[in-house]
């Protein structure tokens, strides 16, 4: 099996705590979705105005755009406490329950992967997040009995990257949803000059401009990045040298990261696409039985890039290389009649 490792947009079990080191404190701290931010400031200080806890607030997207530092942000911004869960963990109904009984005015909490959670959580979720109340069932059978707590006015702050799987009633009592879209380089930079100051890395900008066009448009890659050009520049430069774009183009060039920010699993892929299926189109679990990998890696991980990026198009049919792919690789796009979705 194949994997995306510098490039995968997950957080990787031994960077959760750097990531954490390297996060916005403030709207102002963040860089890009300017939109987003500039709504979420209004919101804010209306709330704080009137003495309230903002909206709930739900942000989608791929992963390693910076839902989760959203939801810090919006908690510091508010003064406020918050409390942070993911989907999968929370299991069964008492969980949630418990969480929400300890929460204090005015908290936040946030619950990423929000669209993994159990239907039967999710429905105790509801009167918490409308009414602020907890509506239990204690006891089984002819003896059970309804119970009610009152809540704190608190607010929920939900991520995930599959914002088609959550269901109707939960997505429709989010005050507030927006979706969050892979960066431009030049965003990219300001985040790499940025980490490179926390993290005592003199970056040039030839480098910093290198790692940002290879990034996938993706902070967290970004981040990985530099990390990954840092230790290359110490070894064969020492610690006092800055690192300028010749360092960072053969320290990326070792990571077999290319121009287009392809990994040997986006090549994979794309070739396979390109050599054995003429183009396209193919079906996704075809693919990932060409190419040793799971389907869920493609589906939520790779995909995403690929498509944004024009690289390649989901049909009814199954997945299509663009004339893009074709370029990239210099292959001469399949006729007419053997794929006509590349015209």
């Amino acid at each position: 099996m194949t994997t995306q490792g510098d490039l995968s947009a997950e957080a990787l079990p031994d960077e959760r705590s750097l990531e954490a080191s390297l996060r916005p404190a403030t709207l102002g701290e963040f860089v890009g979705q300017s939109r987003l931010t500039e709504n979420l400031a209004v919101f804010i200080q209306a709330a704080r105005d009137r003495g309230e806890p903002v909206d709930h607030l739900l942000f989608y997207g791929p992963p390693g755009l910076g839902k989760t530092a959203l939801a810090y942000v919006v908690a510091r911004e508010m003064g406020a406490e918050l409390r942070a869960t993911s989907g999968p963990v929370v299991e069964r109904p008492g969980d949630l329950a418990a969480l929400l009984s300890n929460l204090e005015p005015g908290d936040v909490l946030f619950i990423d992967e929000i669209h993994r959670l159990q239907p039967s959580v999710e429905e105790i979720l509801y009167p918490a997040m409308e009414d602020f109340r907890l509506d239990l069932v204690v006891g089984q059978g002819p003896g059970a009995r309804s119970l009610r707590l009152e809540l704190p006015r608190f607010t929920l702050v939900g991520a995930t990257t599959r914002a088609g799987m959550l269901s109707s009633p939960l997505r429709d009592r989010f005050g507030y949803s927006a979706r969050l879209d892979y960066y431009p380089p030049a965003d990219l930079v300001r985040i790499l000059h940025r980490s490179a100051r926390l993290l005592d890395v003199a970056l040039e900008d030839a480098a910093a401009d290198e790692i940002a066009r290879r990034a996938r448009g993706t902070p967290r890659i970004a981040n990985r990045l530099v990390r990954r050009v840092r230790d290359f520049a110490e070894v064969a430069d020492g610690r006092d040298r800055p690192i300028d774009g010749d360092r960072a183009r053969d320290s990326l060039a070792r990571l077999e990261v290319d121009e287009a920010g392809f990994d040997k699993l986006d090549r994979a892929i794309l070739l396979a696409i390109l050599e054995k299926f003429q183009g396209g189109p193919v079906g996704l679990e075809t693919l990932a039985a060409a190419i040793g990998e799971d389907k869920g890696t493609i589906e939520d991980l790779v995909e995403p890039f690929l498509i944004q990026r024009g690289y390649l198009e989901r049909t009814p049919r199954g997945r299509v290389a663009t004339r893009a792919a074709c370029s990239h690789f210099g292959i001469e796009p399949p006729a007419r009649g053997s794929q006509a979705r590349l015209f």
